[in-house]
Order: C-alpha cells, then structure tokens, then sequence
C-alpha cells in the first residue's frame, strides 16, 4: 500500500476513537506489523501498550485514553464502565482520574498506569450501549461505581448525581438495582436507590420518629397541617409545644423548581413563627447523629425559651 494512502486510511480508521486504533484493526484492514513499525520509527505514529496505535505523535486525549484501556484489556470482552462510563455520558462535578474498566471474572491483562480493572461475575442483558467506545448503560455504571466506591458517601454522591443530571431515571436505576450484583454495601446502596426512587416514602416521618425515640427525644407529630400567609400546608415532622419543625425532603426536592417552592413553602413556616430545619433522606443515612444533634439542640433550645 502506497505511504499517503496507508496514513489516510489509517487516520479515517482512527477517527471515531480519537486517533488511537488497535492492531488488529489496522491489520484487517491491510496495514501490516512492518508498515506500523516505520511509521513509528519515523515519529509519525506513537504506540501506546502492545495493541493501541496512535496516529499521530501527540499526547492522547482523555476520550483516546478510555478506547486505549478497552483496546489493552481486549475490545472483545472489556467496557468502560463505573464513573468513567458516567463521565463518557456527560457527568460533571465528580473527581475520578482513574478509567475504569470491566470484564468477565475469568480474564487477565497486564495492570495499565491509570486504569482500574474491576472484575465481573456476568453481564447484565442489554447493559452495554451498542456503537462507538464499548461502555455500560449509566444505571448499570452508576450501580456498580457506588459498589466501587471509596465510602458510602461517596457511593451515595453518584448515584444521586446520576439521577440529578438526568443520565437516567429513578425507576431505571431501581431496575438495575435489582439486577446488578456486587460485593460491597449491598444494603445501603439498596437503601439510597428507594430514597431516590420514591424519596420520602422510604426513609421519611416513621423512621425518623424511630430514631428520636432511640435518642431519648420527644416523639413528634406527622404530617401537621398549618394555616400560613401562602395557603394551607402539610409539614412533615413537628411537635406540641415547640417551635420547632422538620422538613424531610426526598432526593426530588433538589430538581427543577421544587427547591422554589420548598423556599417559598419554609419562608411562610418560618414567618408564622416556627423554626425549620431541613433534612435529606440521604443526608440522615449518611450523617443520623449530626443531624439527630441539631434537632436535639433545637428542642432544648425551645424547652428552656
């Protein structure tokens, strides 16, 4: 094959991974180990592992790097998956340099500088998006980076921020859920994906009864009905004699133009003369006693006023 038409071709074959190509795509496609090797050596290519070839002789973009991870662990059975895959699909404003890839139990490859193998026991059906770099459905990436993660909260901030970004949905993040086995925080990661999926519903004014009753705190009332300047409301948790009232907002309290409303609807509350202290269903998994702490310091505070 002629040289320009050789890098031509090579560079269309390129394109849609961000000028990285495997070897065995460009041997397909009759560029040989031989022609690969001179225009290495002639500082027109650079290589990148013992399969990914870059086109060009410049550093490799962040997209290029994820199809370098695949091409390395084996295009075949390896994806891109977890918070890289999250971040493949548009997630923002969660620090994750590592790429994160997956692949069936049974496969082994050399350890690559910034990469993060993780290990699967089977592939949920339909969890890989067919076309362009092999990568998981975000619910399926977001389940298994909550599994991945460092600590609960962590765990708890991506899957949240999946939902909160719009990458998918609440009730398709329950389904992968159900189906998506992992080794780690099991229970909790349960746990939050109900606080997402229904929000107040499952964590909301019973179990925080429970756990002030567990803290020696006044039981409170539920779902007090108040007159205000803005109409009539329902607050979630309050108590006879105090002015105390706690709101419990589910993870749908943060989208769209409810936090307008939850505004409004606290402003009224608190301009009728009560205090208003706001807890999210995750935030009380995450932090119960610094949270049972404020609402304990407020009940005193109105005991001794």
């Amino acid at each position: 094959m002629e040289r320009n038409a050789r890098r031509r071709l090579a560079a269309q074959l390129a394109e849609p991974s961000d000028g990285v190509v495997s070897r065995r795509t460009l041997a397909a496609a009759g560029i040989t180990r031989h022609d690969i090797g001179y225009e290495v050596d002639g500082g027109r290519w650079r290589l990148h592992g013992r399969q990914t070839v870059a086109v060009h002789n410049g550093p490799l973009g962040v997209v290029a790097r994820r199809w370098e991870a695949v091409i390395e662990t084996g295009s075949a059975i390896a994806a891109i998956d977890g918070v890289t895959a999250l971040q493949h699909a548009g997630l923002t404003g969660y620090a994750d340099d590592e790429i994160h890839v997956s692949a069936v139990h049974n496969h082994n490859t050399d350890r690559l500088p910034g990469l993060t193998m993780h290990k699967v026991i089977r592939r949920v059906s339909g969890e890989l998006i067919p076309g362009g770099l092999p990568r998981t459905r975000p619910e399926v990436a977001a389940i298994r980076a909550a599994h991945w993660a460092r600590s609960d909260r962590q765990a708890a901030l991506v899957l949240l921020m999946t939902v909160q970004q719009r990458l998918t949905t609440p009730a398709r993040l329950a389904a992968a859920q159900r189906v998506v086995r992992g080794r780690t925080r099991r229970s909790f990661i349960r746990a939050v994906v109900r606080d997402i999926a229904f929000g107040v519903q499952s964590l909301g004014e019973l179990d925080f009864a429970r756990l002030c009753r567990s803290r020696g705190l006044p039981e409170p009332s539920r779902q007090v009905v108040r007159q205000t300047p803005g109409g009539r409301i329902y607050l979630d948790v309050a108590w006879d004699g105090y002015d105390l009232v706690v709101e419990i907002d589910g993870a749908q309290h943060r989208w769209g133009t409810a936090v307008t409303f939850d505004n409004l609807r606290q402003n009224d509350v608190t301009l009728s003369g009560d205090r208003v202290l706001r807890i999210d269903v995750i935030g009380l998994r995450l932090e119960t006693d610094r949270f049972l702490d404020q609402v304990e310091r407020g009940l005193l505070y109105r005991r001794a006023a």
